[in-house]
């Protein structure tokens, strides 16, 4: 693996977000877990407590996530936000639509390097991902073509503008 696929490239928003969440679980959702843990098991036998069994549920949800979290801001390169000039790069959300979409529907995304960030509701794409790695370094008006599945997608830059809180 190269640097650039270990690196997860996040905004100083999105990079406080995570490190949020972060200490959210490990803190007073970890304890909170360890808690109904207690208490469940206070309740005797544990092979049909069913309280027991969805707090170890959760607690096996919330270790994972913890892992997940500490490895992406390990591996997290924190850049500034992106000039507003139209072109596409990660930090931007951009709008596109399918060229040969009739109904002129447009998708508007984050370009960004961690996909389980996802600010605002919009949808995150990795400059990695197939329309990622096509669009990133064009401008707005341009007309991109990509490949997925083998089959060629084309696709039109509306807008691309720095993401903004």
């Amino acid at each position: 693996m190269t640097q650039t696929d270990q690196t997860i490239w996040l905004t100083q928003d999105a990079y406080d977000k995570l490190q949020a969440e972060l200490e959210d679980l490990k803190g007073p959702q970890r304890q909170e877990i360890v808690a109904r843990i207690s208490a469940a098991r206070d309740e005797g036998d544990l092979k049909e407590n069913g309280g027991y069994h969805a707090a170890k549920d959760e607690q096996g949800r919330i270790e994972l996530r913890i892992r997940q979290l500490e490895d992406m801001l390990r591996k997290a390169e924190v850049g500034e936000t992106p000039p507003d000039d139209g072109i596409v790069e990660p930090g931007m959300v951009v709008t596109f639509k399918f060229e040969d979409d009739d109904d002129d529907e447009a998708v508007t995304f984050l370009l960004l390097g961690a996909r389980d960030v996802e600010p605002d509701g919009l949808a995150v794409y990795t400059p990695q991902s197939p329309l990622g790695e096509a669009i990133n370094g064009r401008k707005r008006g341009e007309t991109v073509t990509y490949e997925v599945n083998g089959k060629p997608q084309t696709v039109v830059i509306l807008d691309a503008k720095p993401y903004t809180v």
